[in-house]
This record gives C-alpha cells, structure tokens and sequence, in this order.
C-alpha cells in the first residue's frame, strides 16, 4: 500500500509549458499585431497571464496526488473542483514510462497508464515522478498481492529464468536511417513549413533572393538541390537514430517490454493478448537489400505513444532473422508461409488500371495541352503500371488451421499474419465487373488502435477461394 504522494516538484514546470503552449498561438499573434505603441500594454498584459499560469501551475501540482490502496490506483486533483479517479488494476492494459530530455536531467519519468478503455489519450499521467519511484509503481500495478506471494514460490521452484532480449546494432541503425524514405517527410515538412513562413517574409527580401536563385544558372541550381536533398537525408538518419537509439526488445512472462529513444527514451508494454496480429514490411528501398520492419497491431492504446496506430516490434532485421525472432517472442506467430495462394493472372489488368488512371489522364491532358512537356507524365505513367504489376503479383493469402497470413502492397509489401479468434468481420465485396470475371474484394477486420478497427483488403481474388475463406470465417469451434 502506497501513501498519498505528490508528483517530483519538476511537474511544476511540466504544467507551465503545457499551459504555455496551449496560449503559443495567441502571444505569437499578440506580437505581431501590437508592435506599435500598444506593446508596452500587451506585454503587461502577458506577464500578468505568465504570473497567472505560475501560480495556477504551482497549484496544480499541489492539489495532484496519487496513491495506491486496496487494489486500485486512487489519483486526486483539481484546484477549484476536488475530483477523484480510481483505475482498478485489473483494468490496467499496459504502463508506459516515457523520459523526455527535461525529465532525464532531474532522473524523473512520466508514467502513462492505459486501459481497455483508453481513447486518444492514456487512462492516468504521472507527469513527472523519480525513476525508481515510477518503476515501483509500475510493478506495484502489474502484480496484486496475492500474486506476488504466488511469484514468490514460483521463484525459489525458479530460482534462475532469463527473459529473452534483443538490441540494435549501431550498424543497423545507421542502415535504418539511410533506407527510412523520410527525406519525402522531412521535404514535405520544409515546404509546409516555408509556406507558413512566407507569410511573414518581407516583400522585398523575397523578391531579392528569388531573383538571385533564378541568376545562379541551372547549374548551381542543380548543385544546390542535391545539396539540399543530401541535408534532408542526413536529417533523416539523425532522425531515425534518435527515435530508435538503443532500441531494446524484452519478453517477460505474458508482455513485450520495449525501450527505445536516445533524447526521449521511452519504454512501452505490449501485453501479449492485445497483440491482434503481427505485420512484415518491406518498403521498396529495403526490399532489395532483404531488410524488413516487424511489428504488431495492438489492440487498444493511445496515440500518445506516437507509434503510428501499429506498434513497432523491431524497426530493422534481415527477412531470414524474422521466423527465430518470432519464434522467441511471438511462436504463436512463427512458422511464416512464404507460398502464398496468388491472385489470378486475370486480375493483373484491374490493378495496373487503378495504379495508371490518373497519370493516364494527366498524360492525355497534358498531350492535348502542351506535348513538349508529355514525357514527364509519361515517366509517372510508366511507373505506375510497374507498380500495378507489382501489387497483383505480391498480393495472395493462405490459411492453415485457425491462422491467415495474407499479403499486399501499396508501397511497401507488407506480409499479416493473424488467428481466427482475432478477426472481428470479414466482407465480401464484388462490383459488376468482377462478378463478371469471378473474381471479388476480400476485406478483414480485427480491433486496431484506440478501440477501432484496422482493415485490410486483398482485391480481385478468385471468387471461389474468397467463398472459402468466407466459410472459414463463418465457423466457430
């Protein structure tokens, strides 16, 4: 039983910058709109609101207090209206710690805790409490009392048992970082970025420095974006090897204990139960050089853990590492099937249609309109319909007993594997078309993140095998 306590006296500031970059936007507009005479008032105005939010920071931190009794996690807050939240640890799902760089410097971490109901956000925060305290807690929830007596004797049975682990290699996260395609983000980012910012550029100095650029000659200008490009790739590396550093994988008893983050470290619990199904994939730039991503989509969470609703389980390894991972921390995953059931060869000219039609029309309009451009939406045009063959020939499935693999591509050639038990729908799907050619749309359902579904969809399978799957769907043991 824990006593009452408060949070390390660091959330004081946590509250501040919370609350501070709620009201961002309007001080940035405030400054802007005030640079006249009215300035010295706006920013007497401001310091008010800062002592305001100091105070009411100080406040909060001290109305918050948590504890743990009778089986439950007991959390009181609120400055002006007492309330009470109590999280039963037998709804807990998971308990994340998450240690920012401010957080790293007092040796705190925030304790995030999700439960089966958990939305957007995690069910209870500790924003800021002491490592050793967090980690405490952390257990303290996981197990009951009557379990850890029950561990206990397990223990002297076991006195000696090894939780598997595995750790990336510098070197694979240098390789991560240069096949990651984030260059595309990190451009995309840059331009959404100039955009916002052009708004504030004096007419002038745009003027001035757009006519420099277009003075330089085509072939400083060519020099100058591969410059660019090469500085957006090297951001992408840093990028990828900041997010991943020390990227640790841990099995323990029935959860996945995940750590990872060299400026933010933070360690996530995947209870294996959550787990709905277990995806391959295999981006166009990794594919050729063998390297796959391993990761889960797991049922529940929040977007707080900024995993991209599918939750990473190895962000990098060689497609022959991936049946002895699995089968050390996932062997009701193992035994990935390699042969899958193809699409029918008919199928081929409806997926080349629907990955060419737009650069298809783009090229007749651009022929129309002005022909000594055609060759650029030809290039589009022809890397489409490769790409099109490439999706009918990866897409397939198989099934064996209570489990579906299934396989499909967008980009990247991402390989599913779930059980029966997981699957929460399955549709059949068939335009006119299709009925005519026997073929049909197959589209699975399981209970993705925050609560809701993840779908997938292999088009234009065989009509007939997409009935059978139907049926195995349809019976339940």
């Amino acid at each position: 039983m824990f006593k009452a306590k408060r949070l390390h006296p660091a959330a004081i500031l946590f509250n501040l910058i919370k609350t501070v970059r709620e009201f961002l936007f309007a001080i940035i507009l405030g400054f802007i709109s005030f640079r006249d005479e009215s300035m010295f008032y706006f920013l007497l105005i401001t310091a008010g609101f800062l002592v305001l939010f100091i105070i009411t920071s100080i406040l909060t931190w001290y109305r918050y207090t948590y504890r743990v009794e009778d089986d439950e996690l007991r959390i009181e807050y609120g400055v002006f209206i007492r309330k009470k939240r109590f999280i039963s640890k037998n709804r807990i799902q998971s308990i994340d710690l998450t240690s920012g760089v401010i957080h790293r410097i007092f040796g705190l971490t925030k304790v995030q805790i999700e439960t089966a109901g958990t939305g957007t956000g995690a069910e209870a925060s500790l924003s800021a409490v002491k490592m050793a305290e967090g980690e405490a807690l952390r257990e303290e929830l996981k197990t009951g009392g009557a379990q850890q007596v029950d561990n206990t004797d397990t223990a002297d049975e076991h006195p000696e048992q090894t939780n598997p682990s595995q750790t990336i290699s510098f070197k694979r996260l240098f390789i991560a970082g240069t096949t990651s395609g984030s260059v595309g983000v990190i451009l995309a980012l840059a331009v959404a970025g100039f955009s916002e910012l052009e708004e504030f550029i004096p007419n002038s100095f745009y003027d001035n420095t757009l006519e420099w650029v277009i003075g330089l000659g085509i072939v400083i200008l060519i020099v100058m974006a591969i410059g660019v490009l090469i500085l957006l790739w090297l951001l992408g590396i840093a990028g990828t090897m900041i997010k991943n550093g020390n990227f640790t994988i841990t099995k323990n008893h029935n959860e996945l204990f995940i750590t990872r983050g060299l400026l933010e470290k933070k360690q996530i619990t995947i209870p294996l139960k959550r787990i709905q199904a277990v995806g391959i994939q295999e981006s166009i730039i990794r594919q050729p050089l063998g390297f796959v991503t391993v990761y889960a989509e797991v049922a529940g969470g929040s977007m707080d853990k900024g995993e991209d609703f599918s939750s990473t389980l190895f962000p990098i390894m060689k497609r022959e590492e991936v049946e002895p991972f699995l089968e050390i921390f996932l062997p009701d995953y193992g035994g990935i099937q390699q042969e899958l059931t193809p699409l029918p060869k008919r199928a081929r000219k409806f997926y080349i249609f629907r990955a060419s039609i737009i650069f298809l029309i783009l090229t007749a309009v651009v022929g129309f309109w002005n022909p000594s451009f055609i060759w650029m939406p030809l290039v589009l045009l022809v890397g489409s319909m490769i790409l099109g063959v490439m999706r009918h020939r990866d897409g397939g499935f198989h099934q064996h007993g209570e489990q579906l693999t299934i396989r499909h591509r967008s980009f990247s050639r991402n390989t599913i594997m779930m059980y029966h038990k997981r699957i929460q729908a399955f549709e059949k799907k068939q335009h006119k078309i299709q009925s005519q050619q026997k073929l049909a749309t197959m589209r699975l359902s399981i209970i993705g993140s925050m609560g809701t579904g993840t779908h997938f969809a292999i088009k234009d399978l065989e009509e007939s095998l997409t009935d059978e799957l139907g049926d195995w769907y349809s019976y339940r043991s």
